[in-house]
Order: structure tokens, then C-alpha cells, then sequence
């Protein structure tokens, strides 16, 4: 069976301007965006030598000592991409040009308020303003959808993330000590990544917590959408499986009335080595026994899921498409559940009746 699974590219090269020089630019958006082709013309970054060394690594022809500086020398036709953290967003949007396209970095603010205040700078300047939420676009997430949109394994009915692994939060300083670790900074893209395949649930349930060993806000996450009374969608997040990487799990599972699919994606375990991902698929038969089939999927999460981000803004600027799928308007719904998630984690839980 041939399943589709790589993102389609602009017709036209549409020059980048990254705003931001932090580890994830050089970890994912610029191995991206070279091995798609997409032309970078320049960086800034507060910290000048940051945005220098990258320049020099990725061959990056003009470095910026502002935003300002860097809007005022894009090309008209750039795309801007933030990479800064949400608090910057508001004051970065209002440099750019009106109706400018713009990748920002998930994600979408720190709280409910600045996701608000991004979407209101966004409208009024009339940008067509994507999120980062390239989970989205992880080719084995874009096999699963081709699978699913096709109808091969019929009505979606369940569909699980579960990550049990040891992240070593240290690699990430500017997010390490936030006071909403787990869901804002990390399970957001889980959220986002099942809104995306089951539409906007009416409600959730959640509690996410943290490690009696560490003083970080919060490392593990159960959180439960409804959906009504036959569809299932669930999240399981534990950061802290500190004991080798023999039962750690990272996985998605989508299940249907005529098949199911689960990809395994390796770079969260032995972070930042990582592991291989595998996709498997199973669809029913009448008559014969379940058979699941292995599918060698290219590329993983890092860094090939960024240049389906960047393409579809690129794609909506030069209009040969109609939407972006992680524009700010779809995106904001996510941070709403985010915010859902945290009130329902600290409202806390139904008192056990007395016998």
C-alpha cells in the first residue's frame, strides 16, 4: 500500500528571517530548512555572537543586532520566523509588516492572556500567522493521517499518546524551572496533535504533577478529552522514568472500527541520541486473523517535521494553498484546552463518598 507522508513544498523559494538563535534553531529549523532548500537570509538574536555562530555553521549571509534592524532589511517577500520565548512574541509581531507571513514558535504564549494578546496583534495586522506545532507534520503523523483520511481503518474510536521516558530537562534552561512545565512546554504538542485528528472536545480531565526528587513545577501529566460516550482520547506523560531504557515507551495509537496504527518515536528516549521510530498499521479482514504491517517511514520529528511547518506558510504566502492548518486562529483552541488542563489539575478531584 502506498501511503502518503512527505509535505508538499512551495513553487516558489520565499526568503527566511529568523528572529532568535536558540538550540532548537540549530537542532531542527535550520537542518530543516537546508534539506528542504529553503534560503535563510538572515538572523538576529539579543545575543549578537549566538546568531554569528549559526550564521557561520549554516552559511546565513547577514546577521542583525535587532529585530527592528532585521525587519527593516527582509526582503518584501520574507517569511519571519520566531523563535523567541512567548513573552517576546506581542513585541516582535507588531515590528513586522502588515500582512506579513510569520512561523511562530509554540508555544502559543505562557498563559490563556498572551495567547490572547498574540491572536489579537495577528488579526489586527493582518498576518498570516502559523504556530510551530510541528508534530503535525512528523512524517509518521502524516502517514497515520493519509491512512485515516483514506478510511482504511474506519471511525476513529480510541486514540492514545503515551510517553514514559527520562528527559534530561537541563538541555533546557530557558524553559527548566517554568512554573507550567509539562503540559504548556511539552504535552502541548500531544493536545494540539489529537485536536487535530478528533476536532475540539467539549471538555477534559487532568492532573499533571511533579517529582517529590526535583523542585521542577511539573515532569508527569494524565490527562483525559471527552468526546462523548464511545470516543476515547488520552494522554500519558512521565518524565521521570530514570531506570534504563529498557521499558521506556514513547508512542502514538489511533484506533478504528476496521484497523489501527501505532508509530513509536524514538528521539524522545536516550535524549538527545534518540532511538528509531517504527510505524505499523493493521487492517481487518473478515474472516482472517489481524495482520500488522511494518512501513519503513523516511525521516522522524528532528528535524523533518519543521519543513512542513515552514511549508505550509510558505504555501498559504504565495497561494497555492488555502489554509494553514496551524494558523493562530485553530492554535488557540489548543492553548484554550491547555488552559482547560490546568484548572481541572488544580480544581482537584471528585471526594470518594462515605460509606
Amino acid at each position: 500500500m502506498e501511503i502518503s507522508y512527505k509535505p508538499e513544498l512551495p513553487q516558489n523559494g520565499y526568503p527566511i528571517v529568523i528572529i532568535g538563535a536558540g538550540g532548537i534553531v540549530r537542532d531542527a529549523h535550520l537542518p530543516a530548512y537546508r534539506q528542504a532548500g529553503f534560503k535563510v537570509h538572515g538572523i538576529t538574536n539579543r545575543t549578537r555572537a549566538r546568531a554569528e555562530a549559526l550564521a557561520k555553521d549554516f552559511d546565513i549571509p547577514n546577521v542583525y543586532d535587532s529585530v527592528e534592524e532585521a525587519v527593516a532589511a527582509a526582503p518584501s517577500n520574507a517569511v519571519f520566523d520566531i523563535t523567541l520565548m512567548p513573552n517576546q512574541f506581542v513585541a516582535a509581531l507588531e515590528q513586522l509588516p502588515d500582512g506579513a507571513p510569520v512561523l511562530i514558535q509554540k508555544p502559543m504564549g505562557d498563559d490563556l492572556e498572551q495567547t490572547k494578546a498574540i491572536l489579537e496583534v495577528c488579526r489586527r495586522k493582518k498576518l498570516k500567522a502559523a504556530i510551530n506545532c510541528q508534530l503535525r507534520f512528523a512524517p509518521f503523523v502524516m502517514a497515520a493521517r493519509d491512512i485515516v483520511s483514506k478510511g482504511l481503518i474506519g471511525e476513529l474510536y480510541d486514540m492514545e499518546v503515551r510517553v514514559s521516558v527520562e528527559t534530561p530537562w537541563s538541555l533546557f534552561p530557558n524553559v527548566m524551572h517554568h512554573p507550567r512545565l509539562e503540559i504548556q512546554q511539552h504535552s502541548v504538542h500531544y493536545i494540539d496533535l489529537l485536536r487535530s485528528f478528533l476536532g475540539d472536545p467539549s471538555g477534559l480531565w487532568a492532573k499533571t504533577c511533579g517529582n517529590p526528587h526535583t523542585d521542577l513545577s511539573s515532569t508527569r501529566t494524565s490527562l483525559i478529552f471527552e468526546y462523548g460516550e464511545k470516543l476515547r482520547a488520552s494522554i500519558s506523560t512521565n518524565h521521570d522514568h530514570r531506570f534504563g531504557s529498557r521499558n521506556q515507551e514513547s508512542f502514538i495509537k489511533w484506533e478504528g472500527s476496521k484497523g489501527a496504527i501505532i508509530a513509536k518515536f524514538g528521539l524522545l528516549k536516550n535524549y538527545p541520541v534518540g532511538e528509531e521510530d517504527s510505524f505499523e498499521y493493521c487492517i481487518l479482514e473478515e474472516g482472517k486473523e489481524p495482520v500488522w504491517q511494518s512501513v519503513e517511514i523516511e525521516g522522524s520529528w528532528f528535524p523533518e517535521a519543521f519543513i512542513g511547518s515552514m511549508a505550509e506558510v510558505m504555501r498559504y504566502a504565495e497561494g497555492s494553498s488555502d489554509h494553514m492548518a496551524t494558523d493562530v486562529e485553530d492554535v488557540a483552541k489548543t492553548m484554550a484546552c491547555v488552559e482547560a488542563a490546568y484548572s481541572s489539575s488544580d480544581g482537584g478531584s471528585t471526594p470518594i463518598p462515605v460509606l
